[in-house]
């Protein structure tokens, strides 16, 4: 389902108009003095917009049928014209504007460079804030899914003080983020960015999560280690055609098929290479992993590693609307953020002092 996402992205030239609830302060870069300034954001895609682009889905140039009746050539040309047919006709991008326009969103600038961000609080006082970052070729639309179900666990079996304050912020050059005119917004500098709007929201302890490009900042903020983080990695899971064409019709539309690419051109990092973490970790290894982290490995990576379980497929996928892994616990009854599995490297980071406030 990946391979098709990144198929179909390729092609995406389209660009957004949004409208801000400042009279369209998103668009525009903070005047002096305002760059400490967090302004609300809502999404309006004109209906125009929407028309042309299911007019250049039905303009498709198709290529010629695969020479072989299963998919080892690729995605088979039959899948990709049933796709874009629904695209072009059922498929109501105004159902995932509503989603996103549900909850509370926002931008400040960090850096010269409109960030984007989704922050729903939880009801209940205590919760833990937790920022959450996505990968490519994904969006904040990945993690609508899991915002309930982590903002008030009790609706869904779960504890209330298993309760978390969200924060879904969109890289740079990211759906409705700022798109970088200058290098080096690699993973380093994000994870950096990153703990400005936390501190801008007042958190003074927060943890963090993230998939894919996501792995790579979290795990430079662990590297960072800024005062009261904690940090756990995850993964998506569970697509629907639905889930894949809300996050390819955002990249056409925002037009940033391009600027978000130039991440991997900006990452030096190794996404193998054990990082030498040095707060204590716990890791849980999932099977669906490109790589699934040994023990062995693990353990050279994180060297204060407090926690490490091998998870079968039926435990705790998490992303897109699976919640499961997100907190486990150690036998000594402290409270662990657990990995859900990052394609790069599946490990939790938590910073000493668990029960600071």
């Amino acid at each position: 389902m990946k391979n098709l996402l990144v198929l179909v992205i390729t092609v995406c030239t389209l660009t957004l108009s949004v409208r801000a609830a400042d009279a369209d302060a998103a668009a525009k870069p903070p005047s002096a003095g305002e760059d400490n300034l967090i302004r609300s954001f809502h999404v309006n895609v004109p209906e125009e917009q929407l028309t042309d682009l299911r007019k250049r889905i039905v303009a498709t140039r198709w290529p010629e049928k695969e020479t072989v009746t299963d998919a080892s050539q690729g995605v088979q040309l039959a899948t990709m014209q049933e796709l874009a047919r629904y695209w072009a006709t059922d498929y109501d991008w105004r159902r995932c504007e509503a989603k996103l326009n549900a909850h509370p969103q926002f931008v400040t600038n960090i850096d010269g460079l409109d960030i984007h961000f989704i922050h729903v609080r939880s009801k209940n006082p205590n919760a833990l804030p937790l920022i959450v970052t996505h990968g490519w070729p994904g969006s904040v639309i990945e993690q609508l899914k899991i915002i309930d179900p982590l903002t008030n666990p009790t609706a869904h079996g779960g504890r209330a003080e298993a309760s978390f304050d969200i924060v879904i912020p969109s890289l740079p050059g990211y759906g409705f983020s700022g798109k970088p005119t200058t290098t080096g917004w690699d993973p380093a500098r994000i994870a950096r960015a990153w703990v400005v709007p936390m501190k801008r929201l007042g958190y003074r302890r927060f943890v963090a999560q993230g998939g894919d490009l996501g792995n790579a900042v979290t795990e430079q903020m662990a590297l960072l280690a800024p005062p009261e983080l904690r940090v756990f990695d995850g993964k998506s899971e569970g697509l629907t055609r639905d889930d894949v064409l809300d996050n390819i019709t955002l990249y056409w539309l925002t037009n940033t098929a391009i600027s978000s690419a130039r991440l991997y051109w900006e990452n030096k990092l190794n996404f193998f290479a054990p990082k030498q973490v040095a707060i204590p970790v716990a890791a849980s290894a999932f099977p669906d992993e490109l790589y699934q982290a040994p023990r062995s490995w693990t353990e050279r990576a994180y060297p204060k590693l407090i926690y490490y379980n091998k998870l079968d497929k039926r435990r705790a996928l998490c992303g897109l609307g699976a919640t499961g892994a997100f907190q486990l616990r150690a036998p000594s009854s402290v409270p662990i953020f657990a990995s859900v599995g990052p394609t790069a490297t599946t490990a939790t980071s938590l910073k000493s002092g668990i029960g600071e406030s």
